[in-house]
């Protein structure tokens, strides 16, 4: 279990079944697989009748989301985000990180009719960069580690709430309504898990997040963010004690199994001009995009604060922080197969866009990322050296 709490592990686990996936859907196996993935599975008696795809993006994957929910609350009570003054200047950056993205994707797409998937590059994966960060980065200092994680947490903030506002059509009111009486119902009982009725406490939590979940699905908004209110409003301690148990599960089951049903695409046999302007959009957005707007982000939050409370961030260490925001995956992959619903061929062009930018990311903040790690070891041993030189005297 430790093992895969691991960041380190979580990343390969992510890479492996991405490429598992997409080489998958490229063999004999390829069609049954797809096949497999389109087949429903209903539950008898109820109106909930999903693909095992859809299962899996929109059931499973809440799961994940709300375990990110759980961090962004702890982050903001009581972590690196607890004060506008600690969050201003990684949400500055964040704020880049998306803007910029975004007009390099309408760039490429003006005038396609596919200019509704500029949400797409905007998401960076928090489990990768966080991997490539533990991976490549020993001898890094940590208040770079903290200024990554927040831009991460903040920018899967917007994520969620781009996904919540431009993903959802014509919602039902009354399901929705319902579905915030299931959130109200179910911060009201994570109160009493400390209580001697823990046990079937815990059960009607369970009962309560699945209802409230079922509700939100057929509300027409995406069922994932049932799973962020959960974890918004469970009670912080027990809610950190579930994230933990639930840890193992999504870095070793869920977000695997996610990245695999998400690569299971067969390649296009087309000319490279015979893509949709949507896979060069992406393509470009998430590297490039992503690595200016953080950057460019970063630099201009420098000058916000007081003088002796602003983070000593260097350029080199904001490019860093720009590469590793590049690494869009699991958020990127859901926000394309929103946009591109009604168009699966350009979806199946968007999920490569989206490993091949993600893969460049990957490629380029290891390099960045071994770079910066070994320029602070050397400056790390030069010290001591001078401070032995010192007591030496």
């Amino acid at each position: 279990m430790t093992l895969i709490r691991s960041e380190r592990v979580a990343a390969v686990l992510l890479l492996a079944a991405a490429a598992l996936g997409l080489l998958a859907a490229n063999s004999p196996l390829g069609a049954g697989l797809m096949a497999l993935q389109d087949a429903h599975l209903a539950i008898p008696g109820t109106p909930l009748d999903l693909s095992v795809g859809h299962w899996i993006s929109d059931g499973l994957l809440a799961v994940f989301f709300f375990v990110v929910a759980v961090e962004l609350k702890n982050e903001f009570t009581v972590g690196q985000l607890n004060s506008v003054s600690k969050a201003v200047r990684p949400a500055i950056a964040a704020l880049g990180g998306v803007i910029v993205p975004a007009l390099v994707y309408l760039a490429f797409t003006a005038g396609s009719g596919y200019e509704g998937g500029w949400p797409i590059p905007t998401a960076t994966d928090i489990a990768f960069a966080l991997g490539v960060l533990a991976v490549f980065g020993k001898g890094i200092p940590s208040r770079l580690r903290i200024f990554i994680l927040a831009l991460a947490i903040l920018d899967d903030i917007v994520a969620i709430l781009i996904i919540a506002v431009f993903f959802t059509a014509d919602p039902n009111l009354l399901m929705l309504l319902l579905a915030a009486v299931g959130v109200a119902v179910f911060g009201l009982l994570s109160r009493l898990l400390g209580t001697r009725f823990r046990m079937l406490v815990a059960v009607a939590l369970v009962v309560v997040g699945l209802v409230t979940w079922s509700l939100v699905y057929l509300s027409g908004v995406h069922a994932t963010i049932a799973g962020v209110a959960l974890g918004l409003v469970m009670v912080r301690k027990p809610a950190l004690h579930v994230r933990h148990a639930l840890e193992p599960v999504t870095n070793g089951v869920i977000l695997p199994l996610f990245a695999f049903s998400a690569a299971l695409v067969a390649i296009p046999a087309v000319a490279p001009d015979e893509l949709a302007a949507p896979f060069w959009g992406i393509l470009v957005a998430l590297p490039v995009g992503k690595l200016i707007g953080i950057s460019l982000g970063g630099w201009l939050s420098r000058f916000v604060g007081p003088r002796e409370r602003r983070p000593h961030l260097t350029f080199q260490g904001l490019i860093t922080a720009g590469a590793l925001g590049g690494v869009g995956f699991t958020v990127s992959l859901l926000m394309n197969e929103l946009a591109f619903a009604d168009s699966p061929e350009v979806a199946d062009e968007g999920t490569l866009a989206v490993l091949l930018g993600s893969a460049v990311s990957i490629v380029v903040a290891a390099i960045l990322v071994s770079r910066l790690a070994a320029s602070y070891r050397r400056l790390r041993m030069l010290r001591l050296a001078a401070e032995q030189r010192v007591r030496g005297a």
